[in-house]
């Protein structure tokens, strides 16, 4: 029951991503509500919040903002992380995004493959930032965490 049953992401403030991006996010959240480890520590001595949870994810006066209600709409946590230890990162995931979409459309296989694994593993270091972001707030395993860097990259792109 420790989940994501509902994500919300709040970019009312931000340009609208590419047709690339938007598809991305997409399928991101897709995955995320299909399949997704979400647990909260119990707080000063207060047993840990059950879920499913609600997730909105927002950037408010440059911070990602997590809010994170109860599946009935009670707020259960909120929590505030810098944008900044994820800059580069975010910066890297777009830049080898591009070039990817790029490649799809008119290179061979083995060479839009080799992209691809740089993708990942850059993907994969802005999903190892956000659990160490996360340690002490959330737990979450490697596969919820690149789906909510995904999400994490569309808001921070904009911002």
């Amino acid at each position: 029951m420790s989940r994501i049953c509902h994500i919300e992401i709040d970019d009312s403030d931000l340009p609208p991503p590419t047709p690339e991006i938007e598809q991305e996010r997409r399928v991101a959240i897709f995955d995320l509500l299909e399949d997704n480890s979400f647990v909260l520590p119990g707080r000063d001595g207060q047993p840990a919040p059950q879920g499913p949870f609600r997730l909105l994810l927002a950037i408010r006066e440059r911070r990602l903002v997590f809010d994170i209600q109860s599946e009935d709409g009670q707020k259960v946590a909120e929590f505030h992380l810098s944008l900044g230890p994820f800059r580069q990162v975010v910066k890297d995931y777009y830049q080898i995004c591009e070039s990817y979409f790029e490649a799809v459309k008119r290179l061979p296989p083995g060479q839009i493959e080799a992209i691809d694994m740089a993708r990942r593993g850059i993907h994969n270091e802005g999903a190892r930032v956000l659990q160490e972001r996360l340690e002490g707030k959330a737990e979450l395993d490697i596969d919820t965490a690149r789906r909510l860097f995904t999400l994490i990259s569309v808001l921070h792109s904009g911002a």
